[in-house]
């Protein structure tokens, strides 16, 4: 079993910044892609961001050149740092995690989801 502690969410106004943050914690060989999604209200649910093990990230047209992810290996953990926030970044964020278990099986988990509001 896998746990996703996700953190960093909150209110922030046009312009400002926000940092979001991802635990992976259990039963873990090795993670391969750790990744940001979003769901904004109505809208389906779209990538935001992805890492691999190696470093290669890849992002969304639309928060090119303003959000960049991160991870720390030892700390199973993904980054999302988060720039000049438009309000239609206004979202649930989720991240995800694709992992390789003790037994050698791959999983794919989903953590719970952090609200993200972007207002004046």
């Amino acid at each position: 079993q896998v746990q996703l502690v996700e953190s960093g969410g909150g209110l922030v106004q046009p312009g400002g910044s926000l940092r979001l943050s991802c635990a992976a914690s259990g039963r873990i060989f090795s993670i391969n892609v750790m990744a940001w999604y979003r769901q904004a209200p109505g809208k389906q649910r779209e990538l935001v961001a992805d890492i691999t093990s190696g470093g290669t990230t890849n992002y969304a047209d639309s928060v090119k050149g303003r959000f960049t992810i991160s991870r720390d290996n030892a700390k199973r953990t993904v980054y999302l740092q988060m720039n000049s926030l438009k309000p239609e970044d206004t979202a649930v964020y989720s991240c995800y995690v694709d992992v390789v278990g003790l037994t050698g099986i791959k999983y794919r988990y989903w953590g719970q989801g952090t609200q993200v509001t972007v207002s004046s």
